[in-house]
């Protein structure tokens, strides 16, 4: 019997949000990989699930023996779980090496979609979504950042970045500095209660978050080099 690994995208942030069949698939499953064993196994106390026998992590830290695990299992002829905190496994998560290896070694590999933040963010932003680049979390030194978002400074596509609440004012003028000014979207906590969407101006963005620091993670969506979405002149010198 040939094993299967799993990958179950899990609500972003609102329980409501969780479809009948990642329900299913996570009431069904041998074993379960997961970022936090702890936030996974609240989802199923939430929804009164049975959880399976073995649940371990899958995290940044402890990824590459995990992914062995989870190879172990799978040569075992059983039904393999994939889940992070939240999202789908993969996107800016551990998920991709597991997938790599199961494959490799002739495993089946299934997947059973949720929520992204990647998504949610560009249908809330009223940017176009017709194509975009998904950026993940830019580096954390200033210089390296910059030349990180230096490298689509061109690119006519959306742009789709992560950020960390305290990193978020100096990588909104990093971008300043290296796009210029363009229509810009700060999605705050999506799916939550106190979610909240800034949309506006790079500059206009910036110049507030360099002393705000939200509350919750951060999704911040930036027009491509597209003239309909820049502004040439900066907001003190416009007519």
């Amino acid at each position: 019997m040939t094993g299967t690994l799993v990958l179950i995208g899990t609500p972003i942030g609102n329980l409501d949000d969780i479809s009948k069949r990642v329900l299913d698939t996570l009431g069904s499953l041998d074993a379960l990989a997961c970022e936090d064993t702890r936030h996974t196994r609240k989802i199923y106390e939430h929804f009164s699930l049975l959880s399976p026998r073995t649940i371990f992590s899958c995290h940044d830290h402890n990824e590459d023996r995990a992914v062995g695990r989870i190879a172990g299992l799978l040569r075992q002829g059983l039904r393999v779980g994939l889940v992070t905190d939240a999202g789908m496994p993969g996107i800016s998560d551990p998920g991709f090496r597991a997938v790599q290896r199961a494959t490799e070694e002739g495993f089946h590999v299934e997947v059973v979609p949720g929520p992204t933040a990647v998504a949610t963010a560009l249908a809330v932003s009223g940017l176009s979504a017709a194509s975009y680049t998904f950026k993940g979390f830019p580096p954390r030194k200033p210089g390296k950042r910059r030349n990180f978002l230096a490298a689509d400074a061109e690119s006519e596509h959306t742009q789709v970045l992560f950020e960390s609440p305290h990193r978020l004012g100096a990588m909104l003028a990093d971008a300043l500095a290296v796009f210029g000014d363009r229509r810009t979207a700060v999605c705050i906590e999506l799916t939550k209660m106190y979610e909240e969407i800034a949309r506006g101006w790079l500059a206009d963005l910036a110049e507030r978050f360099a002393d705000e620091v939200p509350r919750g993670e951060v999704t911040v969506v930036i027009a491509g080099n597209n003239h309909k979405f820049m502004r040439e002149t900066p907001p003190e010198d416009a007519t």
